[in-house]
């Protein structure tokens, strides 16, 4: 009985104040955003030195040695690597220099390591060309002092720039 006249009350109630038994709805909107980036062609470059070490003048045999270049660039970016002439007077990119003083040493640098191609710095004729893969790349430079240059002793130097052209 007891129940019977709660479920009256309570029905009661809900024709007097309809809003107190409906729960309240809640509203909710929504849009949406774009999101944009864009990705650019870019390039690092790294080099190692290229140390010949000892020179014996009066050896027969051409003095060999290699260098590393890195390189890392967007994925499918075509690129050039290309080395200057270095630093020294006078020095081309197939009559390289290093110098001490007024003393030179000429060396070479290659793309290759039978030390055939001569690497140098004009697009589409002596440099290195590629394409990015994604990860770093790493080329070697292959250098050789030729073998019987008459030089006075001493510490020969010089300063090649290494171009990534993309």
């Amino acid at each position: 009985m007891r129940m019977r006249k709660l479920a009256t009350l309570l029905s009661m109630a809900a024709m007097v104040c309809p809003n107190m038994v409906e729960p309240a709805l809640a509203a909710t909107a929504t849009t949406t955003f774009t999101v944009t980036a864009t990705a650019t062609k870019a390039c690092n470059i790294s080099a190692t030195s290229l140390g010949f070490g000892n020179y014996d003048p009066t050896a027969g045999t051409p003095l060999d040695s290699t260098s590393t270049i890195t390189i890392l660039c967007t994925t499918g970016t075509t690129y050039n690597v290309g080395l200057n002439a270095g630093s020294a007077p006078g020095a081309t990119v197939t009559a390289r220099k290093m110098t001490n003083g007024a003393n030179t040493l000429n060396y070479a640098l290659y793309q290759d390591s039978s030390r055939t191609i001569n690497w140098g710095n004009t697009v589409g004729t002596d440099t290195l060309a590629g394409t990015a893969g994604g990860t770093a790349a790493t080329l070697t430079v292959y250098g050789q002092v030729p073998a019987l240059q008459n030089v006075p002793v001493g510490a020969y130097t010089d300063t090649v720039t290494a171009t990534i052209t993309y």
